[in-house]
């Protein structure tokens, strides 16, 4: 059987890329000067496009293509994708949910450990040779603390789980509360984040959720509170989140992800409260492979029954 013709948008992991390639027959853009042409003299005949989270897929690109009918990407985020123009053209959008939930859970685990017990400080203590002139400072435990979600979907479910055997009390933020929970739903943002000693931001990225974490809401945290984000850079209003850090306002915040990656604020940087990472939650060998692996799935799906399996959901 003749192997069906797919645009790769934007770089993928080699593995996915290879992956790809012995499936699917794969003209590449994206990455090139003249990718609209390349997407351009192979228009009529590509119907399926991969992409990723990261590169996304924008109107202008999904318009030169008149018979596309499927975008499989790769990443649980889907705001750099045109989802709503995609769909005024009946295409399919496809994401890369659950595979991915434990990873994501485990680094915001790690993150607020590490912020709240300093471990990462005391490493840097430990490597200046500082242990000689006096013991490492004190820092705070995380057990029988309270733990605030924003956001209590698949990956905010997967931290709240991992909560129990810290015997924490959970609350959390949604726009409608979960039926099948037993943790507190609190319609005021700014009210969770007074009540938590650690607020941890778990919601999808976009324009519903810009902000969501404002001032108002990092003020509220106060001086003892810590903020946790491993979602979105633009869920979090990052320059108040930066003031509040230099003024200790709030106790620390440990973040994986920022408005304009890869750049951050270069002044957090030169503070010891808090922990920065380069958006690494999904960045283990088994998460990337199940996410390639899903990608495949999707793509293959379509060109077999017309449909894909894990569809971007509907607002």
């Amino acid at each position: 059987m003749p192997k069906q013709l797919v645009l790769q948008h934007g770089r993928l992991s080699p593995s996915v890329e290879a992956r790809l390639i012995e499936e699917f027959d794969i003209v590449r853009s994206g990455e090139q000067t003249d990718s609209m042409a390349i997407i351009r003299q192979h228009a009529d005949a590509i119907t399926a496009m991969a992409t990723s989270a990261r590169h996304g897929v924008t109107a202008e690109v999904i318009e030169a293509l008149p018979r596309l009918r499927a975008i499989a990407s790769f990443g649980v985020g889907y705001d750099n994708l045109d989802v709503a123009f995609a769909r005024g053209r009946d295409i399919a959008v496809s994401y890369t949910p659950d595979v991915l939930n434990d990873c994501v859970a485990d680094l915001a685990w790690g993150a607020m450990l590490d912020l709240s017990r300093g471990l990462s400080e005391a490493d840097r203590f430990m490597r200046r040779g500082d242990w000689p002139k006096g013991a490492f400072r004190l820092t705070n435990r995380v057990s029988a603390k309270k733990l605030g979600i924003v956001g209590l979907g698949r990956i905010g479910r997967a931290i709240a789980q991992r909560a129990s055997g810290f015997t924490m009390d959970v609350r959390y933020h949604n726009r409608r509360p979960v039926s099948d929970v037993s943790y507190v739903h609190e319609s005021d943002l700014a009210a969770l984040a007074h009540w938590a000693d650690y607020l941890v931001v778990a919601v999808a990225g976009g324009s519903d959720t810009r902000h969501l974490v404002s001032k108002s809401v990092i003020e509220a945290l106060g001086p003892k509170g810590y903020l946790i984000n491993i979602a979105r850079g633009s869920s979090v209003d990052e320059d108040a989140l930066t003031k509040a850090l230099q003024a200790k306002s709030i106790a620390g915040a440990a973040l994986d992800v920022y408005s304009t990656e890869p750049c951050f604020p270069e002044v957090l940087a030169q503070l010891d409260n808090v922990l920065l990472l380069p958006h690494i939650g999904t960045a283990t060998h088994e998460t990337r492979a199940a996410m390639g692996e899903l990608v495949i799935d999707n793509l293959k799906s379509f060109f077999e029954t017309g449909h894909l399996l894990t569809p971007v959901p509907v607002a």
